[in-house]
């Protein structure tokens, strides 16, 4: 199976630039998480309880036909707010 069957493009979206997409959202979502994460139970007034960091904003080199089709494969979740989260086993 190659990386086009793998993921259909949908009409005007090429599957290598979907790819790339997701790609940076993994990323995006990597780097915001170790952000997140480093900034948690440091301070004199929290308890250290751990929260988890649920979705962020993708990348804005792609336009939003690309996180739709996205969504639509079922590789991105939609949260609301222009806000995706991945899905596990993407």
């Amino acid at each position: 199976m190659t990386d086009s069957e793998a993921m259909p493009a949908a009409e005007g979206v090429p599957g290598d630039e979907l790819k790339r997409a997701l790609k940076a959202f993994k990323k995006r979502l990597k780097l915001t998480r170790l952000d997140y994460e480093s900034k948690l139970g440091y301070g004199p007034m929290t308890n250290g309880s751990s929260k988890s960091l649920v979705g962020i904003q993708p990348p804005d080199q792609f336009p939003p036909e690309v996180w739709q089709e996205l969504a639509r494969q079922k590789k991105l979740k939609h949260i609301g707010q222009g806000l995706y989260e991945l899905v596990e086993g993407a």
